[in-house]
């Protein structure tokens, strides 16, 4: 059962940088050459291959809060009634429409077409977009074969007309370790607002990994805009104090705000 977010949840004093082993070995894998990852569904009995390009920087790699949700979408097409997932999944008919947020390798967004046979768009920064690409069609046969479709398009967040040209057609968002540089925070949050605001019924879930206590300035702004839950919580990864923590975002009725033309406004 979702619980609500208070202050100690997002805005705790004692939250303070980790280093832990995917972040301890990070200059050891830039160093690294093309990568790929065989990540075996058991749900629908199926492989996702996944490119990783470890020296082109953090978004050619796959990090904790990506396996962590993916994770999740298996128990939920497992269980649907019994998953940290069904409070807010189950909100919504079927088909999904999914857009995903950040996705880096994709490996979030191509399993979540492939398992819950969904519409899903993935989303990165244009240098990214060749590696998303590539992963996408290499599991074109695994999508097909599971009834699920991937578009791949560019997002840089905060931009209003990328968002207007993604259109708003999603009843489910998505986004793994995308809380991460702090000149990001107001970007995303204004994304949040574009696709979370007005009437929307849309919710964002997001799988985080706290790294920094300065994370706690983006969960200050989050919570004024917008209504937050924790759905499930991971164990401490190994030489961590925490573990990986799976949010809700959704509007927070009436007094949900959006973005027009870059800035942010009450409707």
């Amino acid at each position: 059962m979702a619980n609500q977010v208070d202050e100690d949840d997002v805005d705790a004093d004692y939250l303070f940088p980790i280093i832990h082993q995917e972040t301890a070995h990070i200059l050891e894998e830039a160093a690294q050459e093309e990568q790929e990852l065989q990540h075996y569904l058991p749900s629908i009995d199926s492989t996702v291959v996944i490119r990783q390009l470890p020296s082109q920087g953090l978004s050619f790699k796959i990090w904790a809060a990506a396996n962590t949700l993916v994770a999740l979408l298996e128990q939920y097409h497992q269980h649907p009634n019994n998953s940290p997932l069904s409070s807010v999944f189950n909100c919504h008919n079927n088909p999904f429409s999914i857009l995903e947020l950040g996705s880096g390798t994709g490996l979030v967004g191509i399993a979540a077409a492939a398992i819950l046979r969904a519409k899903v768009t993935i989303t990165d920064l244009p240098n990214v977009l060749p590696n998303l690409s590539f992963n996408a069609m290499a599991n074109s046969a695994t999508l097909v074969l599971n009834g699920g479709n991937v578009d791949v398009s560019s997002l840089r967040w905060g931009e209003v007309d990328d968002m207007e040209s993604i259109g708003k057609d999603f009843n489910m968002i998505l986004g793994s370790d995308v809380v991460y540089h702090d000149n990001l925070y107001e970007p995303l949050l204004k994304t949040l607002q574009f696709f979370l605001g007005g009437k929307s019924n849309t919710v964002f879930v997001m799988a985080h990994l706290r790294r920094w206590k300065k994370e706690s300035a983006f969960f200050k702004k989050a919570r004024k805009l917008f209504q937050i839950q924790v759905l499930h919580s991971d164990s401490p990864l190994p030489g961590a104090r925490v573990g990986v923590v799976v949010y809700s975002f959704s509007r927070k009725g009436a007094n949900a705000e959006v973005v027009t033309n870059g800035t942010i406004s009450s409707v």
